[in-house]
């Protein structure tokens, strides 16, 4: 998989002393992808430096708890060795075993479509109609459900690898997110104890192929979800895994994405209809959730439908997420033959 180099200047330091990535030495032939503690700009082999040897960021968030305290006591020993963070090629942050993807959870977003795709022949004007469906919003978030699918770990890449545009999709599009990662086994747990099961957060980049969301040759079905979200590499994850506990508020995070330079996505998770704690409580009264999964919390305004503009060959996306870092990659449209 090509990579795009990353973002020109110093990297955004990621919020609190450290975070989790995993790592490899282009010019190394005897070790792979590693678990890293990120901390000052210098990286940390937790395969080494760990008692456990743990072989990826996934085994250490399976012991999180136990693992937490040990890692800040790693970020505040500045005799460990180190390495600089530059030179270094960052994969996506962790592999997860299940994704559980939130559709519709954002409140502008909604209303913008609805809006764009209400019939020619609805006598309301665009301001009738976005009032209604902002009632609608409200009574939604108030009163009803998450609605949440599933998504494939094979459509996982790292932050700066090239996305590869199948040759059948029509009108891939953006979707930047903040995605929760789970610490513990979670099933049938409350609202109020939800985020006790979140060891962290990363950004996930949701692509979407919309030619495809909706079976036309059986309408009854619905979504196909496999068929536009789960080609490999559409879910660009990372860079870094922040704990939980270096983010302040969740609920308050701007969510910013830019295309070859033009800011596109740039939404407060304030907005977001179903907050972590409901889509966590909600998704484990169904599935049982386990440690290093991802809850995708849906994506702001500003898709590439709501501009008229889909994506190509060629074009850089740039997604941040407060406190989470930035990912940056680059599309290259799929050799037809």
């Amino acid at each position: 998989m090509a990579t795009l180099a990353q973002p020109a200047g110093p990297l955004p330091q990621p919020a609190g002393p450290f975070a989790l990535g995993t790592f490899s030495d282009p010019d190394a032939t005897d070790r792979g992808p590693f678990p890293g503690l990120l901390a000052d700009g210098r990286v940390l082999d937790l395969g080494r430096a760990l008692e456990w040897a743990p072989a990826d960021v996934r085994a250490v968030v399976e012991r999180w708890e136990e693992a937490l305290p040990v890692l800040h006591s790693l970020a505040e020993d500045p005799a460990l060795d180190r390495r600089p963070l530059e030179g270094l090629r960052v994969h996506a942050p962790l592999e997860p075993r299940q994704i559980f993807q939130s559709g519709a959870n954002y409140r502008q977003h909604v209303i913008d479509l609805e809006v764009a795709h209400r019939s020619p022949d609805d006598p309301r004007t665009v301001e009738e109609a976005r009032a209604e469906i902002a009632a609608v919003m409200d009574r939604r978030a108030a009163e009803d459900l998450p609605y949440v699918f599933i998504g494939l770990p094979t459509t996982i890449a790292g932050p700066y690898d090239d996305v590869v545009l199948p040759a059948w999709a029509r009108q891939p599009d953006w979707e930047l997110e903040l995605a929760a990662v789970i610490a513990k086994p979670a099933y049938r747990v409350s609202v109020e104890a939800a985020l006790e099961y979140v060891a962290g957060y990363t950004i996930a980049n949701d692509l979407t192929d919309r030619a495809t969301v909706f079976r036309r040759d059986m309408k009854a079905i619905g979504t196909d979800w496999l068929r536009c979200k789960n080609a490999p590499g559409f879910t660009p994850l990372g860079p870094w895994l922040v704990p939980a506990e270096s983010i302040a508020d969740p609920g308050d995070l701007r969510v910013t994405l830019k295309l070859n330079g033009d800011t596109m996505q740039d939404e407060s998770t304030k907005d977001m209809l179903f907050g972590i704690a409901r889509l966590v409580s909600y998704i484990s009264q169904t599935a049982r959730l386990l440690p290093g999964d991802l809850v995708l919390t849906g994506s702001p305004a500003g898709n590439g439908m709501h501009w008229g503009r889909l994506l190509r060959d060629g074009d850089v996306m740039e997604g941040s997420v407060t406190g989470l870092g930035v990912q940056r990659t680059r599309c290259v449209e799929e050799d037809a033959s």
